[in-house]
């Protein structure tokens, strides 16, 4: 089914005592500073893991970072591969796969998106509810996606309420999955936006398909880091998704840690 030596990998994340975790999370583009709110942090660069495929993107340090939230112990991959890159499947979700691997139950997928709702703004945390792709590979060849449903109904209000209580602002809504790696059209956005999108990237909606199907328990969290080529004026530049990234390190981290704590 896969390229990648799932194995070797997580072999050598258990000789540098990196492998047994409550919690993972894949942090996106900019979002890498949450490692900076672990407490007993070790740094593991992907290039010391054989096996492991190289990050290439801007803003993904390529570097496990293993350490402690609260009293839950958590495996965080600052670095994720893209079907943009050239990458397969076996590649783009081998993160999700490692994770299973690992026994590690719960995950927490998250990236910088691009606003296409007129109701969100630069800065927005959404709780990605649901997704959906214009036609893009979503797993594997064998494994219809038809066969798997992603469903966060039951958690939503939950996850709501947690937010609301430790004062973080949460909206939530669909994301959309393109392959990139182009920013998006104005008639491309506009369609997006009228077959019910709220917020368009380039990963996650397969990392979560994949999650769900081996049975881990997934959460996904969009950062609008720029709004989508039409929604307002100005160029779009990927200097603006870590500049906004910066700007909500400090709230992203402490959701994501109330995440990891809780029993959600």
């Amino acid at each position: 089914m896969t390229d990648v030596n799932i194995a070797e990998i997580t072999a050598g994340l258990f000789e540098k005592n990196a492998a047994e975790a409550d919690a993972a999370v894949i942090l996106g583009s900019g979002l890498g500073d949450f490692a900076d709110s672990l407490t007993d942090r070790i740094d593991i660069p992907y290039s010391d893991i054989k096996g492991m495929p190289e990050v290439t993107v801007v803003g993904h340090s390529g570097t496990i970072h293993y350490g402690k939230s609260g009293g839950k112990r958590v495996l965080a991959f600052g670095g994720r591969f893209h079907s943009y890159e050239g990458h397969g499947m076996d590649v783009s979700l081998c993160l999700v796969r490692i994770v299973h691997e690992l026994g590690i139950k719960k995950l927490i997928i998250s990236n910088a998106a691009g606003g296409v709702s007129t109701r969100l703004e630069t800065g927005d945390l959404m709780l990605i509810s649901d997704f959906m792709s214009p036609g893009y590979a979503y797993s594997y060849r064998g494994v219809p996606k038809s066969n798997v449903r992603y469903d966060i109904k039951s958690l939503r209000p939950k996850i709501l309420q947690l937010a609301a209580e430790n004062g973080i602002p949460l909206q939530h809504g669909t994301y959309f999955y393109v392959k990139g790696p182009t920013y998006e059209t104005k008639a491309e956005v506009r369609a997006y936006r009228a077959m019910g999108a709220d917020v368009v990237g380039m990963s996650t909606a397969p990392e979560m398909l994949e999650a769900t199907r081996l049975g881990i328990s997934c959460i996904g969290i969009s950062l609008v880091t720029n709004m989508a080529t039409g929604v307002n004026t100005g160029k779009l530049d990927h200097s603006e998704v870590k500049e906004t990234a910066e700007s909500r390190k400090e709230d992203f981290a402490r959701f994501v840690n109330k995440l990891i704590q809780s029993d959600i």
